[in-house]
């Protein structure tokens, strides 16, 4: 059966991978934006697949101008949310401006601090979300089989640079997706949340292959220390060690030292989790679909309902060695 996929922000990073995965698995793909603008790559370039996406300007706020669409879909992906508060990053990260991303960055509130930075990541990462699903679960539905509702998630390893409040949306997000699906059983969709960590393109966001480059030699000597019959250890063990420390001489403390201990866990995560090319996220979600969609309905105590994919699951669904996982070589983007 040939899936009619709907992507929410389509024209961005990680949508339109999403999109030209779609197209060439041979599934009908409609790309909902604010601006309805067919993707181009940084250099103005139209990709021949584009031509193969019915692209449409939308809110995702405004149900009612996408609500047909979502009726005789099979399949949705949100893309959209915001890593930083001031939104200007993703223009620096594109165009590969140093300095405008320094500038996006330290504008931030300070990530040790709790409860700041909430209402941009509210609104984008969690309520944006929650209005499409809630729309999804609502429409009559023309496709006879089970749905699918993919949200990109993420893996907590931005802590000592970006504000809570992003992950926290992030894990409110999966959470009330996941409760929302299985209260409405009858609207037969499954939920699944992607958690890519650090996604990176030489082309597209040439400011991330550095960084990647950085984080998968990490994680490879990770993985190499720990995997030995004595393991050695290694500056994530010493992180979690020292929240570990921190955690049980002020058990006392209430939630005051809850900041740290998140930063340092995070950190940790940073160390060992590696980054993946957004032509393998975009990948695992097509594939994600693919089997939820040929699944039988679960049942309300099914513990399996809300499928996560961390890096880990979605480098095994791929089929990716961690020798070719690791890699961040150049892809093709045609």
């Amino acid at each position: 059966m040939v899936q009619t996929l709907l992507v929410v922000g389509g024209n961005g990073f990680l949508g339109s991978t999403v999109c030209r995965t779609a197209v060439k698995r041979g599934w009908k793909v409609t790309s909902i934006s604010s601006s309805g603008r067919p993707f181009q790559t940084p250099k103005g370039h139209s990709p021949a697949w584009v031509s193969q996406v019915d692209w449409r300007a939308a809110s995702a706020f405004e149900p009612h101008m996408y609500k047909d669409l979502l009726a005789g879909s099979s399949a949705v992906v949100h893309c959209i949310g915001t890593l930083f508060e001031d939104t200007s990053y993703k223009q620096a990260v594109q165009s590969g401006n140093l300095s405008r991303l320094f500038n996006a960055m330290t504008s931030q509130a300070n990530p040790l601090r709790s409860g700041t930075s909430e209402s941009s990541y509210q609104r984008l990462n969690y309520e944006s979300a929650m209005t499409v699903l809630d729309t999804y679960l609502k429409v009559s539905s023309s496709v006879p089989t089970q749905r699918a509702f993919v949200y990109i998630s993420a893996e907590d390893i931005f802590g000592p640079l970006v504000p809570r409040g992003y992950i926290n949306s992030k894990r409110a997000a999966e959470r009330d997706i996941a409760l929302s699906c299985l209260n409405s059983p009858e609207a037969g969709v499954q939920p699944i949340s992607l958690r890519p960590g650090l996604m990176y393109h030489p082309h597209l966001r040439p400011l991330t292959t550095p960084i990647a480059t950085v984080l998968s030699a990490s994680a490879q000597a990770h993985k190499f220390l720990g995997s030995n019959s004595l393991p050695l250890p290694t500056p994530a063990g010493f992180l979690n060690t020292l929240a570990s420390v921190i955690s049980f001489q002020r058990p006392q403390t209430g939630h005051g030292d809850a900041p740290l201990l998140e930063t340092l866990r995070s950190s940790a995560n940073a160390l060992q989790i590696p980054p993946m090319h957004v032509d393998h996220v975009g990948l695992a979600a097509c594939l994600a679909i693919e089997d939820a969609v040929s699944a039988a309905p679960p049942s309300d105590t099914d513990n399996s309902y809300h499928t996560i994919l961390g890096v880990s699951e979605m480098r095994d669904m791929i089929g990716w060695s961690w020798d070719e996982g690791s890699r961040t070589s150049d892809h093709s983007y045609s």
